[in-house]
């Protein structure tokens, strides 16, 4: 008795736990910036490299080799989708902020693209999928463990041709577009890797050049986590014209939104 007893306890603690971690947790953090961001991109990440003995981007490439089709862009996306929103958060800009990304880059028909930022690989193969041909598309990636999931995710999409990922800091490879990448401007700029960098490296864009009348900045998260000196700077700025797309934070309830800033020369 006194065992049937034990695991009962046991068996109802664990069931308890994991309905904590599954459903309830979640369904609270959902609605609370710091609160989502600790509990998704602190505590659960670290539980799961425990448990499974991989990173988070290692999952994501998971779920995209199980899911999508090879060569089908618009698959990997969805994979990636359904498996951040149903198993694993992830810091991608996500399908609603996706969608507002995919009619900014339909509506620039960009030749040149440069992404701050390529994480495992999401929103450079949303932009992949709609550039017109010949368009070039840089993307910069300071984490060089991010960028081997990248360029997997990039060849499982079928996008390696139209893609060039560079590993390094922004800060340090901004300067070298023109002789080394052979870039004189760029029609439009995602801004979406450490937020603290969005205003010096628009500010370095500017120094080098690499923005004409007409170049488009888009940046991801001005809310959350946020870019307050950013948005200050290209919002009172008269070589700007800025407008704010208001949505979610990836895959929760949290406002964030984009913020388009149009370069007036």
């Amino acid at each position: 008795m006194m065992w049937l007893t034990l695991l009962y306890s046991i068996t109802g603690g664990a069931a308890l736990l994991y309905a904590l971690y599954r459903w309830l947790i979640p369904a609270v953090v959902q609605y609370h910036a710091g609160l989502a961001l600790i509990w998704h991109d602190v505590i659960v990440e670290r539980i799961l490299d425990t448990v499974t003995q991989s990173t988070r981007p290692q999952r994501i490439l998971g779920a995209v080799q199980r899911n999508a089709t090879r060569g089908d862009p618009r698959s990997v996306v969805r994979a990636i989708d359904q498996y951040c929103r149903n198993q694993e958060w992830a810091m991608n800009v996500g399908d609603e902020k996706g969608c507002i990304l995919d009619s900014v880059v339909s509506e620039v028909n960009p030749a040149t693209v440069l992404e701050l930022g390529t994480y495992c690989g999401y929103s450079t193969v949303r932009i992949a999928s709609l550039l017109p041909p010949h368009a070039k598309l840089i993307t910069l990636e300071f984490n060089p463990e991010f960028a081997v999931i990248a360029r997997q995710v990039f060849a499982w999409a079928g996008l390696e041709d139209k893609i060039q990922l560079v590993e390094g800091a922004s800060g340090d490879l901004i300067p070298k577009m023109k002789e080394q990448f052979g870039v004189e401007t760029f029609d439009l700029v995602f801004l979406d890797h450490w937020k603290d960098r969005y205003l010096p490296d628009t500010k370095l864009m500017e120094e080098c050049g690499l923005l004409r009348k007409g170049s488009v900045l888009l940046a991801d998260n001005v809310i959350c986590p946020g870019a307050p000196e950013y948005l200050e700077f290209v919002r009172s700025s008269p070589r700007y014209e800025s407008q704010y797309f208001k949505s979610h934070l990836e895959y929760t309830k949290v406002e964030d939104g984009l913020e388009k800033s149009v370069f007036l020369g």
